[in-house]
């Protein structure tokens, strides 16, 4: 077994040292891919005008963020030295030859520290609770000795290296999705379109925005409630990992997802859509969310698919107003022109999909298989066990 040290022992507060009036690379902080360069996420400037508040961050020190329940921190290994939001914290490791940063990082956002971090949250507002630093400092870390550590961290790669090639060649059936979808009904956007064209909100039996939940808190009991985070690039629903509250019945009945129904992410990553499945549970999609219900000429599958094509997420992202994070109104949404062919063209397309969606439901299952594998062996790796 690891010994058990800590945090406040690993980690120390690092020495504010502002930006003043110098020029550094901005960093942005993201929930799956950490810091990120902001030139490079985003097509316009997001952080102030002004940066002479926001602090240095010099290269292996330790940046969190908020909300920190979900896993937003991470080490700056971009460059010698950038500038993050002044509201963040920023720790140095008190030894370098005792912890590797990969390692530690591995497991400040592994669902042990997660779990830590939910159940120590002061405050009443969700998302807005915060985690102070003395309970932050008093989390367990499990610190092998530094080979040991090093070990960890390769044979987690090693893992991840399977995740990636998984994640490519389901990319590549999406990329095939698309080049079936352009040869049967060619570009939408076409100043000659091969099916009459009209605004996609002509084309709606219902349109509407998730509801706002600001202040009610999750439970274990209740309605799942659809995140972007639910939602992969593939457009399958993570049913499991949906948290739950509880709702009136007005609200149920108001908001409830339809099989069948297409959810289209509005805010943050924009463009994301999801088909709602036949078998699904009873949900809600949070305000993130515009819920579409086409009219019956249209088929969901072959909508969806339109606006997963290029062109249109190039124009929608083109329309997605840049602040925080990207948004996109619904106006603009229904502003967006939808081909109508004719039905049984948008079924006989159905039926194409059907081979390369078997070929994807084996690649996915793979997928779970080393994705189970990987929390195993991370699970076992911060108990010791391996």
């Amino acid at each position: 077994m690891s010994k058990l040290i800590a945090l406040d022992r690993i980690i120390t507060p690092a020495r504010c040292v502002r930006a003043n009036n110098k020029t550094y690379p901005i960093l942005s902080m993201t929930m799956h891919f950490g810091l990120v360069d902001q030139a490079e996420k985003f097509k316009k400037r997001v952080a102030s005008m002004d940066t002479s508040t926001y602090k240095v961050v010099k290269r292996n020190q330790l940046v969190v963020g908020f909300p920190i329940d979900e896993g937003v921190l991470s080490f700056q290994s971009l460059y010698d030295e950038a500038i993050v939001s002044p509201a963040y914290n920023i720790w140095d490791l008190r030894n370098e030859n005792e912890v590797d940063s990969n390692y530690l990082e591995r497991f400040l956002h592994s669902p042990q520290a997660l779990t830590f971090y939910a159940s120590k949250l002061r405050g009443t507002t969700a998302r807005r609770r915060t985690l102070p630093d003395d309970l932050f400092l008093s989390l367990p870390v499990p610190l092998p000795s530094i080979s040991e550590q090093h070990r960890i961290v390769s044979l987690l790669e090693q893992i991840e290296a399977l995740q990636a090639r998984r994640k490519e060649a389901l990319t590549s059936l999406e990329i095939l999705t698309q080049h079936i979808f352009i040869d049967m009904f060619g570009d939408p956007l076409s100043p000659t379109p091969k099916w009459e064209r009209v605004p996609l909100g002509d084309c709606l039996d219902r349109s509407a925005y998730g509801p706002r939940f600001f202040n009610e808190q999750y439970s274990d009991e209740g309605v799942p409630i659809i995140r972007i985070t639910d939602l992969n690039e593939s457009g399958e629903l993570n049913f499991q990992s949906m948290p739950k509250m509880a709702v009136t019945p007005g609200d149920l009945e108001k908001y409830a997802v339809k099989p069948g129904e297409i959810l289209f992410a509005r805010s943050g990553s924009v463009g994301k859509t999801a088909i709602f499945p036949q078998n699904g549970p009873q949900c809600i999609a949070g305000a993130y969310f515009i819920v579409l219900r086409m009219k019956p000429n249209l088929r969901p599958v072959f909508v969806r698919n339109l606006l997963n094509s290029i062109p249109i997420q190039e124009l929608i992202i083109s329309r997605s107003r840049q602040a925080a994070q990207p948004n996109f109104s619904g106006p603009g949404l229904r502003s967006i022109p939808l081909l109508m062919p004719p039905l049984e063209v948008q079924i006989a397309f159905e039926q194409k999909l059907e081979t390369i969606e078997k070929t994807r439901a084996s690649m996915r299952h793979s997928f779970e298989n080393i994705n189970a594998l990987f929390n195993s062996i991370q699970d076992r790796s911060f108990k010791g066990e391996l």
